[in-house]
């Protein structure tokens, strides 16, 4: 039997997606709720990731320990994380256990306690994972990377928040931001494997009852693309240095993406792509080396990552850089893109062999697009893809004028930097 998707929105606004796995022997289930890191004040900075945190400390008949136990006691999984756009909370079980991951993560999203107690341990918690990322170079050549590409804007903030803002939100901020955004119009819930749409709905709908209609939240626009290159540097005594550079790109709605996705593969998406096999297996120049895009209501950015010796930097920027004309320049040979393709649909299918990966799709492409996209409909728009098409968006993409660069790592070379950005 084939899969079935099914997507049901209740009087309230909550809209409720499902697909119907009937081989799988697991299910999976997201709670979703339209709000991240874009849409904080800068005094609020970092409080959807500390209310994610703080969803799992305890509700009103589940202890933090006792929310945990239930799921992993079965075997089960249980996570959750803050994007820029999205805060989702999601588990996965062996199929008989469906009815405990769906109380286990209404009852976290209804009913979360918020005690000053929780509270308190948890800032200490966060302020913790403030730092471990602080101290990892390739985390803080990110968040140098983002403030630099999105100045003043709320997504250059950390989505952690900093220990600053962190420090100072007191019970009353959780409880007035999560009543102004944890509610049925911005809300999603996803379910995938051994599951029937209509059980879901019906436990969906009686535990999430409570949910205030609400409105979608709305988030300050997305800058417009600069038209000159930045750069941002810190000095470090490690042994490698860290690069990142950044440039605007298509978002979840943008007629290029598709395009843009073999462009990604085809530059720095996987082990067969151009600057991993010229940076690190024909000259050795580096470990890692990769592209990773960052899609967004609005738009969105390229992100290329790189950990390199001091004395490679410039050499290495240089290769980037000419891959980037390459792109620009030359269409992309049949062979290549025939690759490209079949790498993009082939891991996605391979992906949606897991419950797990058809929810992560299903809540995604709900809070995109408002329904649920057939993965195959895709395919086929990226088998459509023309070697015009990846060139075009490589010039509309890849254009040195528009970098953002940050480096973080022993004595940077700023004067080498700005020469090599044309600054």
């Amino acid at each position: 039997m084939a899969n079935t998707t099914k997507l049901t929105t209740l009087p309230g606004g909550l809209r409720v997606a499902t697909c119907e796995m009937p081989h799988a022997q697991t299910a999976a289930m997201g709670i979703w709720a339209s709000v991240g890191g874009r849409h904080e004040p800068a005094r609020l900075n970092g409080i959807s990731h500390f209310i994610e945190h703080m969803l799992f400390k305890g509700t009103g008949k589940r202890s933090a320990k006792r929310i945990m136990q239930e799921i992993e006691g079965v075997g089960g999984d249980m996570n959750a994380y803050t994007s820029e756009e999205r805060t989702c909370y999601y588990a996965t079980a062996a199929e008989e256990f469906f009815p405990r991951v769906c109380d286990v993560l209404c009852d976290i999203y209804t009913d979360p306690k918020f005690s000053g107690r929780d509270i308190e341990r948890e800032r200490g918690v966060i302020a913790e994972e403030i730092q471990m990322y602080r101290d990892e170079p390739s985390s803080q050549v990110q968040e140098l990377l983002n403030a630099t590409f999105w100045p003043g804007h709320p997504l250059g903030r950390p989505i952690t928040g900093t220990v600053e803002t962190v420090g100072a939100l007191g019970r009353g901020d959780f409880l007035e931001y999560r009543a102004s955004h944890y509610h049925a119009a911005s809300t999603v819930v996803s379910a995938a494997g051994k599951i029937s749409h209509e059980e879901v709905v019906g436990r969906v709908a009686r535990r999430l009852s409570a949910l205030e209609s609400g409105r979608r939240p709305s988030a300050k626009s997305a800058p417009k693309p600069a038209t000159s290159p930045r750069l941002k540097v810190e000095a470090r005594d490690v042994q490698q240095t860290q690069v990142a550079m950044a440039m605007a790109a298509p978002g979840h709605k943008d007629e290029d993406r598709f395009a843009y996705h073999l462009m990604h593969v085809i530059l720095g998406g996987n082990a067969s792509s151009r600057l991993f096999q010229e940076l690190r297996e024909k000259r050795g120049l580096c470990y890692s080396v990769s592209t990773h895009p960052l899609t967004l209501d609005d738009g969105g950015a390229l992100n290329i990552s790189a950990g390199l010796d001091r004395k490679n930097i410039e050499r290495s920027l240089r290769l980037i850089l000419d891959e980037f004309a390459r792109l620009r320049e030359f269409p992309v040979g049949p062979a290549e893109l025939k690759r490209a393709k079949e790498f993009s649909v082939g891991s996605s299918r391979m992906s949606l062999e897991r419950s797990s990966s058809q929810n992560m799709r299903l809540g995604s492409s709900v809070l995109v697009h408002g329904k649920i996209v057939d993965p195959e409909s895709v395919h086929e728009k990226i088998r459509a893809v023309t070697t015009d098409d990846v060139r075009e968006v490589a010039r509309r993409v890849l254009d040195p004028a528009g970098i953002a660069l940050a480096l973080v790592g022993p004595s940077p070379d700023e004067t080498m930097l700005a020469r090599v950005l044309g600054l």
